[in-house]
């Protein structure tokens, strides 16, 4: 992302904002969920005796198929933890160059795992069982030795790029195989889970969490929760999770009420993601017909991401909160909008006429 773009999500938006399409984050908990945390059973979670973060983190183990899991404050926390678990200092990490792990975590798999990245050019985050093999490195002592392949499955700056399920699967077959780890950043894998038709049968979801040996699977983007994350795996592994969670100050006290948020959102807002895919694909239409938009991206769940004629995305980004609707630049030429929960259909088509009739790109083109 460029550098006069970088604070675009930072700057104040207008009070009569519309739509806040910053990102999927910005979503607030119903009644309902605020009702759930309120009653939530509490524990010392350190000491594993929270009763409602238990029962969370057996619900998501139980739904990917896998023996254990660990709630954490955050995904990137989720996803640096299980590198340090798979990896040792001067190992190196195999994921595409859009991925969330190398480009939005601080650098983390150098700082906290002292190991390198080997980048893959693929179609929108996802990459080829060849390309990702050919990137394996030999059993060379110049070389680093490769021990973890890392997917993000919806990929967020592919524009909410969904997997192929017999890619994943052929990726899973061979990287293992090989020795390696295999690792899913699910920050939107509940999208990706409802844009397949997976979601509500629970062997294909257990079917797709075996293909795994870690799955990330965040609560704080398209579920609404306040915050939250939860890693996914075998209980040798989440054993030491717990250890390099302790490390990097991730262990919390009474936070049953965080994983209340999660259990009542895993139970009614899963499903209705749909809508969120639908209201982004009119987004989409709506982008794709402005005078001022060079293309949009192809809008397969929650994301939209276009691109305007000319380095303007600031402009644009500007423009767009003056008629109500918030968003982001995503790249000197590019934008991003992502819907969620706190919006109707009626604010969406109210937004689709806004933008519309904006102008994106500035007197000055």
């Amino acid at each position: 992302m460029a550098q006069s773009s970088s604070n675009s999500q930072l700057q104040p938006l207008p009070s009569d904002l519309l739509v806040d399409l910053r990102s999927d984050t910005v979503t607030r908990p119903t009644d309902a969920m605020k009702a759930a945390m309120h009653a939530a059973e509490v524990g010392d979670d350190v000491f594993a005796e929270d009763p409602s973060i238990r029962a969370l983190e057996a619900r998501c183990a139980e739904l990917m198929g896998h023996e254990a899991a660990l709630f954490c404050p955050s995904g990137t926390m989720t996803n640096q933890i299980a590198i340090q678990v798979h990896t040792k200092p001067g190992d190196e990490v195999v994921c595409d160059r859009l991925a969330h792990i190398y480009n939005y975590e601080g650098g983390g798999i150098a700082r906290n795992a002292g190991a390198s990245v080997r980048l893959l050019h693929g179609d929108r985050g996802r990459f080829s069982l060849n390309e990702c093999l050919d990137n394996i490195n030999p059993p060379d002592s110049h070389y680093a030795r490769t021990t973890l392949v890392a997917v993000e499955d919806t990929c967020n700056k592919g524009g909410g790029s969904v997997w192929n399920l017999a890619e994943l699967e052929a990726l899973s077959k061979e990287v293992r195989a090989r020795g390696l780890a295999f690792h899913l950043d699910g920050a939107r894998a509940w999208n990706a889970f409802v844009a397949r038709g997976q979601w509500g049968d629970a062997g294909a979801l257990k079917a797709y969490g075996h293909l795994f040996d870690s799955i990330s699977l965040c609560l704080s983007k398209g579920l609404g929760c306040p915050v939250g994350s939860v890693l996914v795996g075998p209980q040798s592994f989440i054993q030491e999770a717990h250890r390099v969670r302790k490390v990097m100050g991730g262990g919390m006290r009474q936070a049953g009420s965080l994983a209340a948020a999660g259990l009542h959102a895993l139970e009614h807002h899963v499903t209705r993601l749909a809508d969120d895919h639908a209201h982004a694909k009119q987004l989409g239409t709506t982008l794709a017909a402005h005078a001022n938009v060079a293309s949009v991206d192809p809008v397969e769940t929650n994301i939209v991401i276009f691109s305007l004629h000319g380095n303007h995305a600031d402009t644009a980004v500007r423009a767009l909160a003056e008629v109500g609707v918030g968003c982001f630049a995503f790249g000197p030429d590019k934008v991003r909008l992502v819907t969620h929960l706190d919006m109707t259909s009626g604010d969406i088509h109210e937004a689709c006429s806004r933008i519309a009739k904006a102008r994106l790109i500035g007197p000055q083109a």
